[in-house]
This record gives structure tokens, C-alpha cells and sequence, in this order.
């Protein structure tokens, strides 16, 4: 079906856009927390340490409300966390940051849109999982974990853009990869100031050592038999500056080497985006290699998993130029390379539905187990589904991972007309605008959350579905918007980013 109308949203890789459609709230359905739950389990399973800030053995949930007015400021913004626990996570248990957070260096400004970006990652080494938050203005800030959740704050100067945590000199220990701010946006892509601190990463905010970001075979003009350039004077980008800027990132090891790599989401140029595979290397910096996706006429969602068991990560891009199609891109000892690719869409058979002109089919892409057995299931959020004659409510769809990779054959798809799932589908909701897979109950199922921006008017709203030996079920799935969280709520785009 086609559509004359064009959405505008707060999109993964735009923390600056501003939607500007409104829509409805969630009705007659209550929004609940942990009550709405399954009861609490035994014991919880051990979560992925990446996600656990309390060291309790609950992945946690961050919520990024980038457009929240704060002390006063419009879009000053903040993010959410929420703890995980044998039932979830609950709207009570949480910590709210924001640039008037005591503790957190700075203070809120207008259109600063803090927590437009974060990353997590152990970077002191500790066993606690640390948060790195940024926004649309310079500078970044880590919070660090403890037993008592996250505390204090740390400022990074000058790195505003995207900072990505991962091992990528495959040492053992977390590092933290920086990139400059950038807000101007030409003909040709900007060179910015980027930084790998090698972990461990003090909490006065000195990492073990700096590594050079790019190989010396990347940098724009290189000859090593230009004497100038081979001792980095000549060269247009260096190993302290890199094209771009960076929106967004993901990481995970595509090659098997230990080291993990990048899938950036950069600007390119001439009004395209598109991404870029940075693969780890030490001491040399990064070098690059082939990814889905590398021009792009429409935002894509991006996730890193191994989809298909085999020990290497692959890479899932959806809606690649627009063209309603998910790819997966499969990893190898050698990495990734156009004659492995796995492509399909809402037409494929088992997936549920039918592709239509505008559905958005992989706007947001998160990659994890939630069956337990052992392959990485695919979220997609499908931002402009139709529902019956409901344009633009969205969905999230879940794709099964195998040893044959993902097919499409097996899918489940939610939205909020699903029997169990809090709310009812409206017009422009874009449920499905932000995706994360993260076992919140330690039963060794990764559980969904979902994002729409658009909800309440703006305001926002998460959903979470629990993951089972069978999927995704709406059994027990429970909404909260910030009003819950006792948070800043108008046209505050809570959802707008979840990890």
C-alpha cells in the first residue's frame, strides 16, 4: 500500500531531528512496572556482564530521553536506567542522569540532547559495568558501576560523538573508542578528532594508554613512499582524526581474531549515510573491510551477533536504501564479504505480514539469544507498519538465528493490538522506533524493549515482552512512559535509544 504522507521522528542515528507527529496515549490500559510481571524466580542466570551495572546477575535497561526539558532547558535531555531483578525491571528501581544529576560534571544547557548516545563497558576493570553517556554538544560523561548501581561521574573533554566500548586490542580488559563531536554537515565529510583509551580506564578519567585510531593504510592520501605523509605530515586524515562524523555504533568480533570491531553509522558526504567497518587492531588502530550498507538513502538499524553459531559475528542491516529488505552479512576468519550475505523482508516465507512502501523494516536492529539455544535471535522494529487501516502504528518482529543463519521462516511479530500488549495501535506511534535484547530477569532469555517516540503526544514510552525457550511472548509484557519513573516527560522522546 502506498502513502502520500512522510514521517518525521527521532531516529537512531539523528539526535538532533525533531518529530514532530503527535499521537495518542495508551487508553484504558494501565502502564504498570514489575507488578505486572511474572512472579520472581529462584535464582537468577548469570547476565551478559556487559549489561549489569549492579553486578547482580540482571542485565539493566537504559532509556535515552534526548528531547527532555531539564532545569528548565529544552532538550537538555537525560537517560533512564532501570535495574534488572528475578522480575524484571521495575519502574521503582532506578536512577535517573541527567547534567543536574549530583555528581555528573556540567550542567543541563538547552539542545544539548544528552543521552543521545551511550555506551557500557567495565572500563576500570572493577567487574562492574560502567555507563558513557553524550549528547549533541561536546564532551561525554562515565558513570561507574558499583553495588549500589551506577554513581558518581566522570567528564571526558571534547568527545562528544558516539563512544563505543569493546576489547579492541583483544588484551582481555575494555576499551573506550572517542570521536569529536561534529554538528556540520556539508557537501563532503567532515575529518574529526577521534581516540582509543586502551582499559583499564581510571575514574579520573586516564586511560592505560592511547592507541591510534586509524591504520596508517587509511589515512586520506597516504604513500609510504611519501616521506611527509609516512610521518603523518602530509596526510589529509590521520591515525587522530577520522572522516565522518559517527551516530552510531555496535561491536562485536566479525573475524574471529579476539579483537572486537566497530559498524559505524557515518555520514558520507553529499547528503548520504551510510555504514563503515572498522576492524580491530591494537597498536596499529583499526583497519577496514566490507560491510552491508555502505550508502544508504534511509536510516538503517544495525545489530552485531552470530546468528549462526559457528564462532564469528555477523552483521544484520535492515532497510538498507530503503528497500524494505533485512540483510546478514555472516562472519568468517576472513570477515565479511558481499558473497555472504543472507537477504530477506516481510515477504519471505514464515514471516508473518506483507511488505508495504514505507514500513521501515529494520529502522532498529538489536541481536541476541532469546530461546536459549545457543544462535542470536534478530529484533526488528518495523516503525511504519500498518495495522489494519492504523498507518504508521509500527511493530517489532523477531527473527529466529539457526545454523542455516536467518531466513525469515519461524518470525514473530508484536504491536500494541497484540492480545497481552499494553496500549492500543494508533496512528503514527512508530512502535518499534528503538529496539534492545537484554536478559532483565536472569532466566537466560533475553527479553525485548521497545521504543515509541511518538507516544503520549511526544512524551514516549518503553514495552517489555519476556523471552521463553519459544521466542518473545506478550504474556506478562508491561509499558511504562517517564511519568512512572517520576522523570521529566513532555515531549521528552523517552525510548528514543535503549541498550
Amino acid at each position: 500500500m502506498s502513502r502520500a504522507h512522510r514521517r518525521t521522528r527521532t531516529a537512531l542515528s539523528a539526535p538532533l531531528a525533531a518529530a514532530v507527529l503527535l499521537a495518542g496515549g495508551f487508553g484504558a490500559m494501565a502502564l504498570t512496572g514489575a507488578s505486572a510481571q511474572a512472579a520472581p524466580k529462584a535464582a537468577p542466570a548469570a547476565a551478559d556482564a556487559q549489561d549489569d551495572f549492579n553486578g547482580d546477575g540482571y542485565a539493566d535497561l537504559v532509556v535515552g530521553a534526548p528531547n527532555a526539558t531539564i532545569s528548565s532547558k529544552a532538550k537538555a535531555g537525560y537517560v533512564a536506567v532501570t535495574y534488572g531483578s528475578a522480575s524484571g525491571v521495575s519502574t521503582s528501581n532506578k536512577k535517573l542522569i541527567s547534567r543536574s544529576t549530583s555528581g555528573v560534571p556540567g550542567s543541563a544547557t538547552a539542545s544539548q540532547y544528552f543521552g543521545a548516545n551511550f555506551s557500557k563497558g567495565d572500563l576500570d576493570g572493577d567487574g562492574f559495568t560502567d555507563l558513557v553517556i553524550s549528547g549533541g554538544k561536546a564532551g561525554s560523561v562515565i558513570l561507574w558501576g558499583s553495588t549500589s548501581g551506577l554513581t558518581g561521574g566522570t567528564a571526558i573533554p571534547g568527545y562528544g560523538q558516539t563512544p563505543t566500548t569493546g576489547d579492541f586490542d583483544g588484551d582481555g580488559k575494555t576499551d573506550l573508542a572517542l570521536f569529536e563531536q561534529v554538528t556540520s554537515f556539508g557537501d563532503e565529510a567532515p575529518s574529526s578528532a577521534a581516540a582509543v583509551w586502551k582499559g583499564p580506564i581510571s575514574r579520573t578519567g586516564t586511560p592505560a594508554a592511547v592507541l591510534p585510531v586509524l591504520d596508517k593504510s587509511l589515512w586520506w592520501g597516504y604513500d609510504a613512499n611519501d616521506a611527509s605523509c609516512a610521518t603523518n605530515g602530509g596526510c589529509e586524515e590521520d591515525a587522530d582524526s577520522i572522516s565522518g562524523p559517527y551516530t552510531s555504533a555496535e561491536t562485536g568480533d566479525v573475524n574471529g581474531d579476539g579483537k572486537d570491531d566497530i559498524v559505524v553509522w557515518e555520514y558520507k558526504g553529499d547528503g548520504v549515510y551510510g555504514n563503515r567497518l572498522l576492524l580491530g587492531g591494537g597498536s596499529t588502530g583499526f583497519k577496514s573491510g566490507w560491510v552491508p550498507g555502505e550508502a544508504a538513502g534511509n536510516r538503517t538499524g544495525t545489530g552485531v551477533g552470530d546468528v549462526n553459531k559457528d564462532g564469528f559475528d555477523d552483521v544484520v542491516v535492515g532497510n538498507d536504501w530503503g528497500s524494505g529488505k533485512v540483510k546478514v552479512a555472516l562472519g568468517s576468519a576472513t570477515g565479511l564479504s558481499e558473497d555472504r550475505v543472507q537477504t530477506f523482508n516481510q515477504d519471505s516465507p514464515g514471516f508473518p505480514g506483507a511488505e508495504e512502501e514505507e514500513d521501515e523494516i529494520g529502522g532498529s536492529v538489536s541481536v541476541g539469544d532469546v530461546n536459549g539455544d545457543g544462535y542470536a535471535d534478530i529484533a526488528l522494529g518495523i516503525p511504519g507498519e500498518d495495522v489494519g487501516d492504523i498507518y504508521d502504528t509500527g511493530s517489532v518482529a523477531l527473527v529466529p538465528g539457526s545454523a542455516a543463519g536467518a531466513t525469515g521462516a519461524g518470525t514473530q511479530v508484536f504491536h500494541q493490538n497484540t492480545a497481552g500488549i499494553p496500549g492500543v495501535a494508533e496512528n503514527s506511534d512508530e512502535f518499534g522506533v528503538s529496539t534492545a535484547l537484554l536478559d532483565l530477569n536472569g532466566d537466560g532469555h533475553r527479553d525485548l524493549a521497545a521504543g515509541s517516540t511518538a507516544e503520549n503526544e511526544q512524551n514516549g514510552a518503553v514495552w517489555i515482552l519476556n523471552g521463553t525457550a519459544s521466542g518473545l511472548t506478550a504474556t506478562s509484557s508491561f509499558a511504562f512512559g517517564p511519568g512512572k519513573l517520576g522523570a521529566p516527560a513532555t515531549a521528552a522522546h523517552f525510548g528514543a535509544y535503549l541498550r
